[in-house]
């Protein structure tokens, strides 16, 4: 038996599983890796890296998964065909993974309980859980008062975390993480959000369509601060525990200024005329959220563990759209 501490992430292949994972690998711990593909790990770290591959929504995965953790974090997220968190407005196969999983977390813990201080388990919400509001900014300490699907099974998952930590079964820490981009993290991991999905347009010569006047002011997160998020939250466990946590930059910038951004980011580049920022109506599947803004206030989670984003919007664009133009993306 090892006396290093085993860490389990769970959606270890994804985007910021990937980045996460990287980070890890340079402690001396002991990984379970889990996703539905393999995870990439480089070699020459110092973790001992075990690769497991599972569908974690078959009954019985999540508990031999987690079996003997000291730290579980999960990051699976439900995103289906389209690959982004609006297909979980099909609500039952969203909720199997988005809330489902955590059940099944404390499930296993309970019916693992043993000596010792009990597991950390860190999940990953979002700032716009809070739901519309008059005020941009949020330090949580708001109501919440979701409009979603995807943001009601977040809350349904973060309370799971809550109530099972009030009853001793695990260390619950749930991040609520502004918009996270970012270039590829691994071989398998690419991102599909929306500041990827404008590079991409802007560099196929194509324009960038913005809803309405594109007023609304988003937090915008780059993985690598995102990974470093979860570090310091794994550090930190015991004074964060039975809580969720505001993490982002505490600076906004609208959506329209955001795209604009990223075609004159393309076009220095490139050498081509930067493509133009274009309003179009809203579609149908838009909510509410889209035309709020949502700033997360980071205050009380770097009082806590000393966080902050460390990689200024313009150079972790300008990273994503170098990304782009080398290929380092996996093909979709």
């Amino acid at each position: 038996m090892s006396d290093r501490p085993l860490v389990v992430v769970l959606g270890a292949s994804g985007f910021v599983g990937s980045a996460l994972v990287a980070e890890l690998a340079r402690r001396d711990v002991r990984l379970r890796l889990v996703a539905r593909r393999p995870a990439v790990v480089g070699s020459g770290h110092p973790a001992e890296v075990e690769v497991r591959t599972a569908d974690l929504t078959v009954a019985g995965q999540v508990a031999e998964a987690i079996a003997g953790a000291d730290a579980v974090i999960n990051l699976l997220l439900y995103t289906g065909g389209d690959g982004t968190w609006r297909a979980a407005e099909d609500e039952a196969p969203g909720e199997r993974v988005n809330v489902g999983v955590v059940r099944d977390i404390v499930w296993a813990l309970r019916a693992e309980r043993r000596d010792g201080p009990p597991p950390v388990v860190l999940f990953p919400g979002s700032t716009s859980q809070v739901g519309p509001r008059a005020e941009a900014r949020v330090d949580g300490t708001e109501p919440d008062a979701p409009v979603t699907a995807y943001d009601r099974q977040k809350l349904a998952a973060e309370r799971e975390l809550k109530a099972a930590t009030k009853e001793g079964l695990l260390r619950g820490v749930t991040l609520r993480l502004g918009t996270v981009f970012g270039g590829r993290v691994s071989p398998t991991a690419t991102d599909r959000g929306v500041v990827t999905t404008m590079a991409r347009r802007a560099l196929a010569g194509e324009p960038l369509t913005v809803w309405n006047d594109g007023k609304a002011e988003r937090d915008l997160l780059y993985v690598e601060d995102v990974a470093g998020a979860f570090l310091a939250a794994l550090d930190h466990a015991d004074s964060l525990a039975g809580r969720h946590w505001l993490v982002g930059t505490g600076g906004g910038r609208s959506v329209h200024d955001i795209f604009t951004t990223i075609a004159e980011t393309v076009a220095a580049r490139t050498g081509a005329p930067a493509v133009p920022v274009v309003s179009v109506p809203a579609p149908p599947d838009a909510t509410g959220m889209d035309f709020h803004s949502v700033v997360a206030d980071p205050v009380a989670f770097r009082t806590v563990t000393g966080w902050q984003a460390r990689v200024p919007f313009r150079e972790a664009l300008e990273r994503t759209v170098s990304s782009l133009i080398r290929g380092d993306e996996v093909p979709r």
